[in-house]
């Protein structure tokens, strides 16, 4: 992270900086897409979303990317107790722990309501002991800890020209839009994992089950019922990207193109998918970078033109 960004967001420790730091690395790990999107807020907006997407990716690792002989239950108490450490750090407003110390900030800052961050663990508890979603409600509780949150995070940092209030339901439905494609593209390798992230009755409603969808993946192919199934997924998802996209003009005009680039190269998947004949375990359907920064690059010029127009929606410093 640059000291310009920390600087103009008011972040001088430097034990803060550092974390904020150890933050954007975990998100420039893992979120390409989400990484290159923040290149386009005003650098006073950077750290704080750096720091809740690192976070949560960060959490998210702990049970997707155990360390090497980790079992259920070694993993399942790791996550009780950090959150437990974390809990206990955001009520006294402060920590030491630099995987802490970032989050605890922004959401001070930012007045982030702690649900948020309690039906994220929820969510991470999840993982560990549930492997498939009967019903898009049992898949609904699931994504709203998983991804709505995140939004609903994320939305103080990027600041409302309406109420926070009237912004919220879009900014949870772009989360879990974005989630919902990360599940269709990534069918064979949560199946590798023993998981499947798809509502079980809509895909019987196709004459499809885990069964099927481990047929094909063990053979790099899609039959008629599994491209069915995916194609009335894909519907569905994309009912979340039209019922988001308002939400982007209720945004201070310097998040603007932030959103709206992340919106299209994830809805862009969902495209690419298709054009696959939603074989999603042949490869993995990706924007490729070069695309990637075609679209970044056609929106930055309109992203520095904004912020120069417009104040930062970012709070005083100390706030």
């Amino acid at each position: 992270m640059t000291r310009k960004e920390l600087d103009a967001a008011g972040i001088h420790d430097p034990a803060l900086r550092s974390a904020y730091q150890r933050c954007r690395t975990l998100n420039a790990r893992h979120g390409r897409t989400y990484f290159l999107a923040t290149r386009l807020l005003s650098p006073p907006q950077r750290p704080p979303v750096h720091a809740l997407y690192g976070f949560a990716r960060w959490l998210d690792d702990i049970v997707d990317e155990p360390a090497a002989g980790a079992t259920p239950a070694t993993i399942t108490a790791e996550l009780h107790t950090v959150e437990q450490r974390f809990f206990s750090a955001l009520a006294a407003g402060h920590s030491d722990d630099p995987l802490f110390a970032s989050v605890i900030d922004t959401s001070a800052r930012y007045e982030i309501a702690n649900r948020h961050f309690r039906a994220f663990f929820r969510s991470m508890r999840m993982d560990l002991t549930v492997t498939d979603y009967p019903r898009r409600s049992a898949l609904d509780e699931y994504v709203h800890g998983s991804a709505e949150v995140i939004g609903l995070q994320v939305l103080p940092v990027l600041g409302t020209v309406t109420g926070r209030d009237e912004a919220a339901p879009h900014a949870a439905a772009l989360g879990k839009a974005f989630q919902l494609t990360n599940f269709l593209r990534d069918v064979g390798e949560d199946l590798a994992r023993d998981r499947v992230y798809l509502p079980a009755d809509e895909l019987a409603a196709f004459g499809v089950d885990r069964d099927r969808l481990g047929w094909c993946a063990d053979r790099g192919l899609v039959d008629r019922p599994v491209r069915e199934a995916l194609a009335a997924q894909i519907a569905v998802t994309r009912t979340l990207y039209d019922r988001a996209r308002p939400g982007i003009a209720m945004l201070h005009p310097v998040s603007r193109a932030c959103v709206a680039t992340a919106f299209r190269l994830y809805a862009e998947i969902l495209d690419r998918i298709e054009r696959a004949g939603y074989n999603v375990f042949a490869h993995r359907a990706v924007v490729p970078r070069r695309r990637r920064l075609v679209v970044a690059a056609g929106a930055l010029g309109r992203a520095q033109w904004l912020q120069l127009r417009n104040p930062s929606p970012l709070p005083p410093a100390g706030a």
